[in-house]
């Protein structure tokens, strides 16, 4: 059993759903992201997204547009990453994924990739623009190397799509909520409910919805019939309102702790 899934299988022993928060490995730059990570655990994050900085994030909103930016800027990058992530394992215990575009992981070839990120000590990878038929070769050896390949599903996604991802996927299913790019809204969908119980019908894996998450009120909606949720561009803009490492510590880690508050019983 791997980490994501034990982590999942201790969630539901507490009856309490997950939460998930996303930072952008070395926004403002990594040493900041470095202290961030054990904080937010602290905070009572479940599992931890680091964002891999890429150039052309297509998914991406505006906010974390410019964290990429900013972290490439400051020289952040894959191997990077890595690197920081290593440090950081012993010290830190929860799942930690790293999320980000085909071409940096393509790019240190599929075996180098996958075997220098479980070396690191990650235990999920999320793809964003990776389709899971072009894929297989990739997701292959991320299982060779005792990765899980976490796929995504949105509210476009059919039915029997949406059951191949929930039966192919490994540690959870990310659920995108709605249509578009990230960022922070007021409301969400309004039929994520009824999306998720077509992926319970297929599957009983986890299933963890993200975009558009920003407060402890929508972290309650979903806590009522997720597994997880997962918070990114509002955590990333709490970071960038401050100016330095102990700022971004104590203001990130009073957001999630207000997050999380909602998903335990």
């Amino acid at each position: 059993m791997g980490r994501i899934e034990e982590r999942f299988a201790v969630l539901r022993e507490r009856s309490e759903q997950a939460l998930i928060p996303f930072v952008t490995a070395g926004d403002p730059d990594l040493k900041t992201t470095e202290a961030l990570i054990p904080a937010l655990v602290a905070a009572g994050a479940d599992l931890i997204e680091i964002g891999v900085p890429f150039s052309d994030p297509i998914a991406e909103g505006p906010t974390i547009q410019r964290a990429s930016e900013r972290a490439l800027a400051a020289g952040a990058s894959l191997r990077r990453t890595l690197g920081m992530i290593k440090g950081l394992r012993e010290r830190v215990d929860v799942p930690l994924v790293l999320m980000g575009y085909a071409n940096p992981f393509l790019a240190m070839g599929d075996r180098e990739c996958t075997e220098a990120v479980a070396t690191a000590g990650v235990d999920g990878v999320i793809c964003v623009d990776m389709p899971p038929e072009e894929g297989t070769s990739f997701r292959a050896e991320l299982e060779r190397c005792g990765v899980d390949s976490i796929l995504l599903a949105s509210p476009t996604t059919v039915p029997e799509r949406l059951a191949m991802l929930a039966r192919e996927t490994r540690g959870f299913l990310y659920y995108v909520s709605l249509t578009g790019v990230t960022g922070a809204r007021e409301g969400l969908a309004d039929d994520i409910e009824e999306q998720v119980a077509r992926i319970r019908e297929t599957s009983n894996v986890p299933v963890c919805v993200g975009f558009g998450v920003s407060t402890p009120e929508h972290s309650a909606q979903l806590g009522r019939f997720a597994d997880g949720v997962v918070v990114g561009s509002a955590l990333v803009n709490v970071i960038a309102e401050t100016s330095t490492i102990d700022e971004a510590v104590d203001a990130a880690s009073r957001f999630v702790t207000a997050l999380k508050a909602p998903l335990k019983k």
